[in-house]
């Protein structure tokens, strides 16, 4: 998208961001933005706005650790802002089938989306391992901790990525 803050870029009227807080909010006990630019602006809806504690913000796994520890939580449901289509049951879906695992991850039937994923805080310290050894892959340290997707069957459309302005085009008046 040329450099330009995902989350805001408008969707029909609202910023991506937006989308995927209507979803995910009545879903969720708490939703808190993680945004290490242009944080005015997304605390303009009135939610929490961490940054990565990490310097040099080194990607997707580095602003779950940052919430992870600077939060109270116990389990936390992490959704990236370009996916503005999330299903109503993504939250309770992904919590049925946790079983014994730590961390889940969504599989619409055809790939894998290890960004939009369910961690539990006993990952913390793994992940703070993870990231300090060099590595960001999220699907690999997700796999790496026992982690295992939860599948979304014929759900491909609920979890596009707004990547580019075509994709911005085809999801505009749907």
């Amino acid at each position: 998208m040329g450099g330009q803050d995902k989350g805001l870029i408008e969707l029909n009227g609202l910023p991506l961001f937006e989308h995927v807080i209507r979803k995910l909010a009545p879903q969720v006990n708490d939703v808190v933005i993680s945004a290490n630019r242009n944080r005015a602006k997304y605390q303009s809806v009135g939610l929490t706005v961490l940054s990565d504690t990490l310097p040099d913000y080194p990607g997707p796994l580095a602003g779950m650790l940052s919430l992870i520890k600077q939060l109270h939580s116990e389990w936390f449901l992490f959704c990236p802002c370009d996916t503005p289509n999330i299903p109503e049951d993504l939250a309770s879906r992904l919590w049925e089938q946790k079983g014994d695992a730590s961390a889940l991850w969504v599989n619409d039937g055809e790939r894998d989306h290890p960004t939009i994923a369910l961690l539990h805080k006993k990952l913390t310290a793994p992940l703070e391992i993870y990231l300090a050894s060099g590595e960001r892959r999220v699907m690999v340290f997700l796999r790496e901790v026992g982690g295992h997707a939860v599948l979304f069957p014929n759900q491909k459309q609920n979890f596009v990525n707004i990547n580019s302005p075509e994709d911005l085009a085809q999801w505009e008046n749907k």
